[in-house]
């Protein structure tokens, strides 16, 4: 018999909001919440910290004219998520993270608006918060969670991968999981080379990709234990490992045809499709990243149609449109207002061990 998602998601909530660490927003609280929410917001875009329960309203309105459309405060409360404080040694509030009242990819909790003040970071808070919603998730039998990061917020991406997350999409911004299906896995730098191992029960670290420089090009092998991989494993090693490369420096294009047909993994997938996302994120962020990754010298391609004729190399039909990346501060592009009040801002976690 298949349980009901939606009847997991509420239980899981529950347990969420009965939990050690973590107090469900109360009526009456939810403006708090918000100015914690642009706080998070303020510092992921803008680079700027502000303390959001001296934010009077003039402040607020001017932080929000800068974020423009990701400052925007969506309606909707409860019917969407449930929000909860982080609460720190002695309860204090110290930090906020959300839920959606739905599941996203596989029936997964939608993790959003982590954000741990930054007196409070590097004490295991938001790693803690995430450990909750991942036990919730799984008590209730769902395939763990997901979240949104932006290419833009480099401590979040960074804090998310240490903690161990999988990338499993970057179509509009980073999407990481963390799923039972997937198991633990380590990133480890050797002979100039990053070697992707997965935890393995009788052989300790298996190494299943490795992948390093070719002159100005990227060199990725499998192994055996890569190609007799799971399905989960096979899906999502590649674009795990693709983001540790750009976050180390390494190139992420195997040579020029790899990069003509980077469209091909806008969603998802090889190396260059993140290299590709890359470029467009850069180009939408307000400020400039600092990361060691260098965006390919190359124009970036516009994408062909998908009917082409690989034979020949070229399109036999329309060029295909590219996809405009979001503005920094939107977790996609929703169609619908309802979706957007159900996705909001992505989350900047705190950048230390928390």
């Amino acid at each position: 018999m298949v349980r009901s998602w939606d009847a997991a998601v509420e239980r899981a909530q529950d347990r969420l909001a009965a939990g050690p660490r973590l107090r469900a927003v109360a009526e009456g609280d939810e403006r708090r919440f918000a100015l914690w929410d642009l706080a998070s917001l303020v510092e992921g875009e803008l680079g700027e910290l502000v303390d959001p329960d001296g934010l009077a309203p003039p402040a607020e309105r001017g932080w929000r004219e800068r974020l423009g459309e990701s400052g925007r405060e969506w309606p909707g409360g409860e019917l969407y998520r449930r929000r909860y404080w982080i609460r720190g040694d002695g309860g204090a509030v110290v930090g906020t993270v959300a839920v959606d009242n739905w599941t996203k990819g596989p029936g997964q909790l939608a993790v959003s608006s982590l954000y741990v003040s930054p007196a409070a970071r590097g004490s295991g808070l938001a790693a803690a918060a995430l450990d909750e919603v991942y036990a919730a998730a799984t008590a209730e039998g769902l395939p763990g969670f997901r979240l949104e990061a932006h290419w833009s917020w480099q401590p979040a991406v960074r804090y998310y991968l240490r903690r161990g997350l999988w990338v499993v999409g970057w179509k509009r911004s980073l999407s990481l999981a963390r799923m039972p299906q997937l198991p633990a896995y380590r990133v480890r730098e050797q002979d100039g080379r990053l070697l992707l191992l997965v935890a393995d029960r009788l052989r300790d670290w298996v190494p299943i990709l490795t992948a390093g420089r070719e002159g100005r090009w990227l060199r990725l092998d499998e192994t055996a234990d890569y190609r007799g991989a799971d399905g989960w494993v096979h899906d999502y090693a590649r674009s795990t490992l693709a983001l540790h490369l750009a976050l180390a420096g390494f190139p992420m294009v195997r040579g020029p045809q790899w990069w003509a047909e980077a469209w091909r993994w806008c969603d998802v997938g090889e190396p260059e499709g993140l290299a590709y996302r890359i470029e467009e994120f850069e180009r939408a962020a307000r400020r400039p990243v600092s990361s060691p990754y260098r965006p390919v010298s190359a124009p970036v391609p516009a994408p062909q149609a998908r009917n082409q004729d690989p034979a020949r190399g070229a399109a036999s039909g329309a060029v295909r449109e590219p996809a405009q990346a979001p503005p920094p501060g939107a977790a996609g592009a929703p169609q619908q207002a309802a979706e957007q009040a159900a996705v909001p801002s992505p989350q900047l976690a705190d950048s230390g061990d928390g």
